[in-house]
């Protein structure tokens, strides 16, 4: 993350996601918002992604993107139904879940955490597109590597005291593993009833030749980007790291699962390719 500035892979993954609602018929991720939070702006980059539709890496980045989100906001309806009424978005970028809430009647209340920077070019988006933020909407200007999660949101008037789901979604790859580990204390140290959904990138042991290929690919397009990937796991690892701290629920989900789950008989070959990336849900 450069500081003073915006995200640029939050605005890629924005543009991405756009893409989709009007790529791919039907979406597997409906977003009404994902479009004209771009702006006028959003059209030629919209535009620009369409030009390389069907093109593979872009096609299966577009259907991972879709994936992660359907994945976070499934798990957030499932929660809400048990009684979790805070939804905290890590990294938020330009997501648009807070301004177009579901659940706003039941109560519950969306923080949205990211780089101040980030926050005030969204803020300036929302503004420009005529989005009204909802006073269910929280935002929380944080470092995620200077300052605590904790602090932050506490400041913000997040309960500790009641269960929360927190989203983590394309942040995870970029921290350091005292940032991640830091996280995932403070998510364990709130009441039962708690989870967190996050994608991660998986470590490169774990990969096939094409695989890496792909991710070096990757690696050096975000780290010229100004933000490069740091953090990697392989799945049994990482499920013996949330057991540790105190998580007892454990989802990880690849390719095939995601492919089962969100793009069953689909008649536009649109489907997760290749092992790079991970979802996975951890609950107290």
């Amino acid at each position: 993350m450069l500081e003073f500035k915006p995200s640029r892979t939050a605005l890629q993954v924005a543009v991405r996601r756009a893409a989709h609602q009007i790529l791919e018929t039907p979406p597997v991720f409906t977003d009404p918002l994902a479009v004209p939070v771009l702006g006028p702006e959003g059209a030629v980059w919209v535009a620009d992604e369409g030009t390389r539709k069907n093109h593979p890496v872009g096609k299966a980045l577009r259907a991972f993107l879709a994936a992660r989100s359907r994945f976070a906001e499934d798990e957030l309806a499932r929660a809400v139904d048990m009684g979790v009424r805070q939804y905290v978005l890590l990294g938020a970028g330009l997501d648009t879940f807070a301004y177009r809430n579901p659940h706003a009647a039941a109560g519950l209340r969306v923080y949205e955490v990211d780089y101040p920077s980030t926050q005030h070019w969204k803020r300036g988006m929302l503004e420009a597109a005529g989005i009204a933020i909802p006073a269910s909407a929280v935002f929380v200007p944080l470092n995620f590597e200077h300052q605590t999660l904790a602090a932050g949101l506490q400041a913000s008037g997040f309960q500790v005291d009641q269960p929360a789901l927190f989203a983590c979604l394309g942040v995870v790859p970029y921290l350091t593993d005292e940032a991640f580990t830091s996280t995932l204390e403070f998510v364990a140290s709130l009441p039962g009833g708690t989870g967190i959904a996050f994608d991660y990138a998986v470590a490169r042991s774990s990969l096939n030749l094409l695989e890496r290929l792909a991710l070096d690919a990757l690696a050096k397009r975000v780290a010229a980007a100004g933000e490069p990937f740091r953090l990697f796991f392989e799945p049994a690892a990482l499920a013996r790291r949330l057991r540790l701290l105190g998580f007892d629920r454990i989802e990880d989900v690849g390719r095939d699962e995601l492919n089962q789950r969100y793009f069953a008989n689909r008649q536009d070959d649109f489907h997760v390719r290749g092992g790079l990336g991970r979802i996975a849900a951890a609950w107290l």
